[in-house]
């Protein structure tokens, strides 16, 4: 089947999204944007070929009522078992690649109880990964990098202090090994990984034995289907890094005006706040961009102003928003420069001002300095539609339904919870119409 594909090389993260014929979209996909641009969009890529595979299992098996349903369970469950097969890979894959980095360092007399410190921490690893994939499981990330870095640290540091070894050396192994594990893209091995999956799903399927062959048969046709990638559209801040030809690139503009339109099509003002830049958009009823304005080179008012505030107050980037809902006394934050922000922020706490009021007060100056990109951008019309990663903050949404009602009256806001592919979303559908309209056939791949 024929596959047109979107690639938004964000600061941060790095999306995509492949869409079939029809323009349905297939599947969604996204990495952490690395020093290897190429690898990040191959990456992301992949994981939006694999969503769309997960996709055409569901639609496969919903056609088969095998299981009665059970459908999402086993989807759920399936998808679940591919990626801690996945992760044994890439842990296996980490611990060869820290041996290796240890054979080539001087670590003196440490290096014996090193190589025998690092099988006794990948052990734990692996017989704690199942776990981190169980039903119901909690994790602060999906990206390899954080998963296993998170689980290493704790565990290397219980380790270390066990056998009496510098944990700093452990660390630097870690740290060396890492970026070229996270580099490497595992495409390779994605059908054995699925189906070992479907092995272990099986098993947990009550009356599997009788209903086996009824899934395994819609599953392995739809493993068989080759998905062909017609046409690559690549955009976002490091579209200059993309590895294909200039016809195949958007500016963000273009992309995120055309994905806000292809979401919601009565869109008329599109509002992306991305981790590097935020942009006011004004498109046509056809999603055709009429103008926009986009905030200076200052990190205030993006997704980075959020990710330094967390670090200075220790924090998670994903429990800002909830602890800003928790306000109950609104605070004026006068600095818009993100390093001024930070010293007001400790003043503030200082003051005996609380954090969850201080928290709010920050996301309020945010949109306040987007209301003014919008002001200049031509203002807010019905429909507006809010995208990029900070549209997922609760309490971001919240202060820009207040500051919206406040300017403009009642409007019709419109956030989509895959709002962050909207980027890749318009490159798909760029592919899409260069290839289902223009008749192009020139292949551009990752």
């Amino acid at each position: 089947m024929r596959c047109f594909i979107g690639i938004d090389l964000g600061s941060t993260t790095t999306k995509a999204v492949v869409v079939d014929e029809q323009q349905n979209v297939l599947g969604r996909g996204i990495t952490n944007s690395r020093s290897n641009y190429d690898t990040a969009a191959a990456v992301a890529k992949q994981e939006a070929m694999l969503s769309g595979r997960f996709q055409l299992f569901r639609h496969a098996l919903a056609n088969t009522g095998a299981l009665n349903g059970g459908l999402d369970g086993f989807i759920g469950q399936l998808e679940r078992d591919f990626r801690a097969e996945q992760y044994l890979e890439q842990l296996d894959d980490l611990e060869a690649t820290c041996q290796r980095n240890l054979e080539k360092s001087n670590f003196g007399d440490a290096g014996p109880a090193l190589r025998e410190a690092l099988q006794v921490v990948f052990k734990q690893l692996k017989q704690e990964a199942a776990a981190l994939f169980a039903p119901g499981a909690k994790r602060k990330s999906d990206f390899f990098r954080d998963i296993a870095g998170s689980q290493y640290l704790a565990t290397g540091e219980a380790v270390a202090k066990q056998m009496g070894i510098r944990y700093d050396f452990l660390l630097n192994l870690f740290d060396r090994s890492i970026i070229e594990v996270e580099n490497r893209v595992y495409g390779d091995s994605m059908r054995r990984h699925l189906l070992a999956a479907l092995e272990r799903t099986f098993i947990a399927l009550p009356d599997s034995a009788s209903r086996r062959v009824q899934i395994e048969a819609p599953i392995k046709g739809v493993l068989d289907t080759e998905m062909e990638e017609t046409y690559v559209v690549g955009t976002g801040y490091g579209r200059a890094r993309l590895p294909f030809s200039k016809e195949h690139i958007r500016s963000e503009i273009l992309c995120h005006g055309l994905g806000a339109h292809v979401m919601y099509p009565n869109t008329a003002t599109v509002l992306d706040i991305g981790g590097q830049d935020t942009k006011a958009i004004q498109v046509d009823p056809a999603g055709i961009v009429e103008s926009f304005q986009m905030n200076d080179r200052c990190a205030a008012g993006c997704g980075r102003y959020l990710g330094y505030i967390a670090d200075e107050m220790n924090m998670g980037l994903h429990e800002l928003g909830p602890m800003a809902m928790q306000s109950t006394k609104q605070i004026r934050i006068n600095s818009t420069c993100t390093v001024f922000a930070g010293a007001e922020l400790r003043d503030r706490l200082a003051l005996g001002d609380k954090r969850e009021d201080i928290m709010a007060g920050l996301h309020r100056a945010i949109i306040l300095r987007a209301m003014s990109i919008l002001a200049r951008s031509g203002g807010i019309r019905n429909e507006f539609t809010f995208t990029g990663g900070v549209a997922k903050n609760e309490a971001a949404v919240k202060a820009l339904k207040e500051l919206v009602t406040e300017n403009y009256g009642e409007l019709k806001l419109n956030i989509d919870p895959d709002s962050i592919y909207t980027g890749a979303l318009g490159g798909a559908t760029f592919a899409w119409r260069a290839v289902m309209e223009e008749g192009k056939t020139a292949e551009a791949r990752t």
